[in-house]
């Protein structure tokens, strides 16, 4: 393990666990929290109705959030190595950066979702997918097993 802890893999962790934060909030708050977060006005209905439907969704996406922190976590040397941290750090950066640049295409998919969620949320999964490919590409030669 690395004896100093890479900051922006680190930052990019803490930032995961934060946005979990937030959608964990927007299941414990309900409808006011998912339009708040732009997430469309069916989500927040359903909610409000009581159905399981936007727990279930936004529990996933709290669980993947959580997931990757801990991923995030490994590839700093904070905690233990995970299994396959290179290859999932990798997959985990390409998913954030993706997902920030193909919100054109996603929109037509979602119409509730308002353009600022799109703008905010893109930015965000940019700014983090970024955290984690810098983050990567520093500890490489920790990641491959090679000491620094």
């Amino acid at each position: 393990m690395h004896s100093a802890s890479n900051k922006y893999l680190l930052a990019a962790a803490i930032c995961c666990f934060a946005a979990a934060l937030a959608h964990l909030g927007c299941i414990v708050f309900g409808g006011d929290w998912y339009r708040f977060f732009g997430a469309g006005e069916q989500m927040a209905r359903m909610a409000e109705q009581g159905l399981w439907y936007p727990t279930i969704v936004t529990s996933v996406i709290v669980m993947v959030l959580l997931v990757w922190a801990l991923y995030g976590l490994s590839g700093a040397g904070v905690i233990k190595r995970l299994p396959l941290t290179k290859l999932a750090l990798i997959l985990i950066a390409s998913i954030f950066l993706i997902r920030g640049v193909s919100f054109v295409g996603l929109m037509s998919m979602f119409p509730e979702n308002s353009l600022t969620f799109w703008l905010i949320s893109s930015g965000i999964c940019l700014f983090i997918g970024g955290l984690f490919a810098v983050g990567c590409w520093q500890q490489w030669p920790v990641l491959n097993g090679k000491k620094v």
